[in-house]
């Protein structure tokens, strides 16, 4: 029954769309056989042609018999001649208004203002105007409408009449109405100078809504006759509403889609909406489709859309069925192209609305190419939305996506206005792969733990795959055949995509198996390939869209290689696939391949930091990890050799990606060395004042260098150095910050080993903690030309600290030995400290007078003048006796000597050149 019902439905929408494709190739023929008539009849006004030749090119239009061909006329009529055509003539299609463009003619820059737009300031004015003026008659026939709706609901309310007599009368009603109108219009006429104007619109319009609800309530209300009648009937009325509105005007015409739309509404029938109630609607968006595209009043289509769409939408909602809705929304889409056009192939002038965004093209898509993508866009909305089931079911919103874009793809390649109309389901597609969340759940549900034992996995992703497929080779076969590189990109996109969105989102491998969903992958990739080679001869040699095809197939690779390969081995696969694609781009000049290589370098960033990263380094064996590591570096450098010149963001991801890794390899390797086997038995060194400094160091080094070779860069290449460079300064600088802090050895408690300094004294964990780190930043800051000045002065001051937090650790231990967190303070230390800090103060002295600085001589006296307040408000406290006579005698010598010499440096320095600062 279901199946009967499915097939009067296909027959039902097969008679208006027939009528229309007889309509469109007969209205085609009259249309050049009037413009023959015309231009030959302005000729001969002018005296330009002889009546032989006059029968000549009649005699040559007549003859025209493909819809393709095109009389040889002379040249087109004026302007004037046009005019003197009746209003009749010209109101019936003999002659066109104005001259339209063919559909074949070449686009121009001003095509897309030649024609309507219907969204605009004025046309709502206009409206609001007239609405304001004739508000009366628009409720009028408001009110004749309702009354030919209501006449069949009181009917069934108080049960008068016969089912048939009432079904009868209304349409009787409505045709009453309707023969008014024409009454009245012949009589006393409609234009708007005349009394009765708008009157014949407001009575037949009326009339199209009576009748329309009188055949809908006997088939809804009463089952008086079936499917087919009934929509043989809704069509009948439908095209004398095509006909009146031709007369009347788009008011009429407007008043019949209202109506038409509203009449399943208004007739309330007991029962859940019908999938047949789809077929209504969209002959709704044919008739007013139809009336726009030989009247041209564009707001007449965008209306018939707007309900077509909206009333779906309801009959949806209502239960009519989600597979027939989806059915519609493709449909509406063929529906959209064909009319507004009259064509049954696609010939939408150019440019496209993405030419236009892209170039910034100031003109505007032609109408059909806006009404065209405004409809694509709703129909591909509504179909990512569908929800048609969780089975088998649930697949078919994917079909009709895919293959939309497929019929899109092949169907209007003739049409250059439509060639970006893929994209939107083509993206529809992959959109819908991550909102499914019902089907994702239904498949993951049928995971190989949880089927019962032998059953065969569900075919959802591999039809998936399929469809994607479809895409894919519909836009390379587009491609090939002369559609440019947008459908190039869609089918290097198309399949890949998919696949890797199933692959994040819908995790196959739990439901197929790692080895069947990697055959999927591998199978996709040689589909590519074998795609990349026929771009390759099509263009000659190796171009644009054979890299692409090339990066598609290569990331499918690495996907069937991290499905089935073990981690260090996926880590060296991906690497050398990065290696392929440097060397593709050397032979053939690929500049593409410079983005597998920076996604390849992300790729391989994240396998050595995160996943397997350094949990799997600190704990597989340590050959393979060394191998990871160094294969991915040595990859990296055999890139950097081997790359074009001129790639210079590629260079720097190789380049910053081949320090990192033997970076992160010694890090490894040195935290494992500090880590003991038996955590019982061992000590833990990470957390060591020197085990910290030695994990920060490998990232500081990194960061120097990227520093270092930010400032020969420039672009976005320097801004990817100084990125890296951040982020490894900051690890450095939190392992920097534990050693000051918490792992210091001076805040240590005895019985923490960790807190012990290891070594001879001057050349002990002390030195490796905080001197060697201090001594690099004191001399290789100034190297960083990346920096301003005022960084790199910031970054000797930090080395200075280091090396003075060192020297006072230093003479610490002297005095207390390995452990020096004890709380007290000797009196032979303090001494020491002032002694060192005199010293320096005689250094930096030493210093301003050989750089004739200023600011060194101050900061020794600054130096100096700190070590006399430490004398005299600490060191003086402890000491006693002959110990105090004697520091106070060497403080004050001391102070002597300094004092002269900082005079005598004062003079040489004034007796020299000018001091500097």
């Amino acid at each position: 029954m279901d199946a009967m019902i499915g097939l009067m439905v296909l027959v039902a929408l097969s008679l208006p769309v027939g009528v229309i494709v007889l309509f469109i190739l007969q209205a085609r023929l009259r249309r050049r056989l009037a413009s023959a008539e015309a231009r030959l009849a302005a000729l001969e006004a002018a005296g330009l042609a002889s009546p032989a030749s006059i029968a000549a090119a009649l005699a040559q239009a007549e003859e025209v018999t493909a819809p393709d061909s095109e009389p040889d006329l002379p040249e087109a009529p004026s302007a004037e001649t046009i005019a003197a055509v009746s209003p009749w003539e010209r109101a019936m299609g003999r002659v066109a208004a104005e001259p339209l463009p063919s559909v074949e003619a070449a686009p121009t820059a001003d095509a897309g203002q030649n024609r309507p737009i219907v969204l605009r300031a004025d046309r709502f004015a206009a409206l609001a105007g007239w609405l304001r003026e004739n508000w009366v008659y628009a409720v009028s026939a408001l009110s004749l409408a309702l009354a030919g709706v209501f006449f069949v609901q009181y009917g069934v309310e108080k049960g008068l009449l016969p089912p048939p007599v009432r079904v009868a009368l209304a349409v009787l009603f409505g045709a009453a109405l309707i023969g008014a109108g024409e009454w009245v219009r012949r009589r006393w006429g409609d234009d708007t100078s005349a009394a009765t104007a708008y009157l014949p619109s407001v009575f037949s319009g009326a009339g199209i809504v009576a009748i329309f609800a009188g055949v809908t309530a006997g088939r809804l209300m009463y089952g008086l006759y079936g499917p087919g009648p009934t929509f043989a009937g809704l069509f009948a009325i439908s095209a004398l509403a095509v006909w009146l509105g031709w007369r009347h005007g788009p008011f009429l015409a407007a008043i019949g889609l209202v109506g038409a739309s509203g009449a399943p509404f208004l007739v309330e029938g007991g029962s859940a909406p019908t999938a047949l109630l789809y077929a209504h609607y969209l002959l709704i968006a044919a008739t007013g489709l139809a009336i726009d595209a030989w009247r041209r009043w564009a707001w007449i289509s965008v209306l018939a859309l707007v309900l077509a769409q909206l009333g779906l939408w309801l009959m949806a909602m209502g239960g009519a069925g989600m597979a027939g809705w989806g059915w519609s929304l493709v449909s509406l889409v063929v529906l959209s192209i064909i009319i507004p056009e009259r064509a049954l192939i696609p010939r939408h002038e150019g440019p496209s609305t993405l030419r236009i965004l892209v170039k910034l093209l100031k003109v505007w898509p032609t109408f059909p190419v806006r009404l065209a993508l405004g409809n694509l866009v709703a129909s591909t909305l509504f179909l990512v939305l569908l929800v048609s089931g969780w089975g088998t079911e649930g697949l078919l919103p994917f079909f009709l996506l895919a293959g939309l874009a497929v019929l899109l793809l092949i169907w209007a390649e003739r049409a250059p206005g439509l060639e970006d109309l893929p994209l939107l389901p083509a993206a529809g597609f992959l959109a819908k792969l991550v909102l499914a969340t019902g089907q994702i759940h239904a498949w993951q549900s049928q995971a190989i733990d949880l089927r019962a034992p032998e059953s065969p996995a569900p075919w959802t992703v591999s039809l998936l795959v399929v469809a994607a497929g479809a895409i894919t080779l519909a836009a390379a076969l587009r491609s090939l055949r002369g559609g440019g590189l947008l459908p190039a990109l869609i089918a290097t996109l198309a399949a890949p995509v998919a696949v890797l969105l199933l692959e994040f989102f819908w995790v196959p491998s739990v439901v197929l198996g790692a080895g069947l969903w990697a055959a999927h992958a591998m199978a996709l990739a040689a589909g590519m390939t074998l795609l990349a080679a026929v771009f390759a001869k099509a263009d000659g040699q190796p171009g644009r869209r054979s890299a692409w095809a090339v990066l598609s197939a290569l990331s499918l690779i690495a996907l069937a290689l991290f499905l089935l390969t073990t981690a260090a081995a996926l880590t060296l696969a991906l690497a050398v696939l990065l290696l392929v694609a440097v060397a593709l781009d050397r032979r053939f000049t690929l500049p593409e391949m410079g983005w597998f290589v920076q996604v390849g370098a992300a790729v391989l960033s994240w396998r050595l930091v995160a996943d397997p990263g350094l949990d799997w380094g600190m704990q597989a064996p340590l050959p393979q990890v060394a191998l990871a590591y160094l294969g991915v570096a040595a990859a990296c450098f055999a890139g950097l050799r081997l790359l074009p010149a001129g790639r210079a963001l590629p260079k720097a991801v190789l380049e910053s990606l081949g320090l990192a890794a033997p970076v992160l390899l010694v890090n490894l390797v040195l935290t494992r060395a500090m880590i003991p086997d038996d955590p019982n038995t061992g000590i833990d060194w990470t957390m060591s004042h020197w085990g910290l400094i030695l994990n920060a160091t490998p990232w500081a080094v990194l960061a120097g260098t990227q520093l270092w070779r930010a400032g020969a860069s420039a672009g976005l290449t320097r801004w990817l150095r100084l990125g890296l460079a951040s982020v490894a300064a900051l690890i450095a600088l939190g392992g920097l910050a534990m050693a000051l802090g918490p792992a210091n050895p001076l805040f240590a408690w005895s019985e923490d080993p960790t807190g012990r300094i290891l070594g001879l004294p001057l050349l002990d964990t002390l030195a490796l903690a905080y001197g060697l780190p201090g001594l690099a930043l004191v001399f290789l800051a100034p190297r960083l030309a990346a920096l301003p000045a005022r960084g790199r002065l910031v970054l000797r001051g930090a080395g200075v600290a280091l090396l003075l937090i060192w020297a006072v650790l230093e003479i610490r231990r002297l005095w207390w030995g390995d452990w020096i967190g004890a709380p007290d303070v000797m009196q032979g230390e303090l001494y020491s400290y002032t002694l060192a800090m005199l010293a320096l103060g005689a250094v930096l002295l030493w210093q301003a007078l050989a750089r004739r600085s200023l600011r060194l001589q101050r900061l020794a006296m600054a130096v100096i003048a700190l070590t006399v307040a430490k004398v005299f408000l600490w060191d003086a406290s402890g000491l006693s006796g002959l110990t105090r006579v004697l520091s106070f005698a060497g403080l004050g010598l001391s102070l002597a000597g300094l004092a002269w010499l900082n005079r005598w440096a004062r003079g040489a320095m004034a007796e020299g050149s000018e001091p500097r600062d």
